[in-house]
């Protein structure tokens, strides 16, 4: 389902191989997902970026669940032209050492990124985390940004917790995540039993988050990414992508097969009638995507 590259690695990899790549990919293409989180980083992080350097010399960077470093090439590319003439450090907290190796292979060819001081970090969240509680200096950040990967963690609040307590003092934490009632959060809820059996043990929104974020009593700004994907296909028999799209947002080897007729038919009727809009013929799946600014 719903995930980043970089996600598809952060904690469980065993689970992702084969058609279920494949459905991401398939997935990523079609509802432009990268190409919505951008325009939202082009036209609110510019400003933010602003506020947050006033003052400073040198700004510090982290991403968790970088994968291969596009989102993070292109947070650091508006960085370093609304501040030119402060310095910058990228730490990449990233387990796979194949998306690694990319994100280093994208610096390599970026003569821009190339000016940055990067430290790289193979591990899970919970694995940084034991490193940097293991060390007497921790290291502070004026920007952190966990985009799509928040799925696969175990302690949610405990999570946000340790990375909000890696800010400096006037500094942001970006969480972007699926909306409270968009297609994902319809689907994954209703059929939470069903679905949950995999790599994924529970689910959680946007909405969610924002539950999580306030009993910390953390301060943020909402940001809704409107977005829509074509799944018209899905309610094609025999339909390869259709059929391929449907394990992925499923999260089943394949939907047709491992399903009951009764819970496919349920699940296919709440895909288009509950998560969905329909507009010239088509059927547009809601997944939509919010964007946390938590202040320090």
């Amino acid at each position: 389902m719903l995930l980043t590259a970089a996600a598809m690695d952060t904690v469980k990899p065993a689970g992702y191989e084969g058609r279920y790549v494949q459905g991401f990919q398939f997935y990523l293409k079609h509802s432009e997902e990268h190409k919505a989180i951008l325009g939202y980083v082009d036209k609110v992080l510019p400003g933010e970026f602003t506020r947050i350097g006033e003052g400073k010399s040198k700004m510090d960077v982290l991403g968790v669940g970088s994968g291969g470093g596009e989102m993070d090439a292109h947070i650091l590319s508006i960085l370093q032209s609304k501040l030119p003439a402060t310095a910058l450090t990228a730490d990449i907290v990233e387990p796979s050492i194949h998306l690694t190796d990319n994100f280093k292979a994208l610096v390599e060819k970026t003569p821009s990124l190339q000016k940055i001081p990067f430290s790289w970090h193979t591990v899970t969240c919970g694995e940084y985390e034991k490193q940097v509680k293991d060390k007497r200096e921790i290291k502070r950040f004026d920007f952190i940004h966990m985009i799509q990967m928040l799925y696969y963690v175990d302690d949610y609040p405990g999570t946000i917790k340790f990375f909000h307590n890696l800010l400096k003092e006037n500094s942001k934490l970006l969480i972007v995540h699926e909306a409270a009632g968009s297609g994902w959060d319809t689907l994954w809820k209703t059929y939470r039993k069903e679905l949950c059996t995999k790599s994924i043990s529970d689910y959680l929104s946007a909405g969610d988050i924002k539950v999580h974020l306030e009993r910390l009593e953390l301060q943020y700004d909402e940001h809704l990414i409107p977005n829509t994907l074509d799944i018209t296909d899905c309610f094609t028999t025999g339909d390869e992508m259709g059929e391929l799209l449907l394990d992925f947002m499923t999260e089943q080897d394949h939907f047709h097969q491992s399903l009951t007729p009764d819970l496919r038919a349920s699940i296919l009727d709440l895909l288009r009638n509950r998560c969905s809009t329909e507009k010239e013929g088509r059927i547009l799946f809601d997944c939509s995507m919010s964007c946390l600014l938590v202040y320090s």
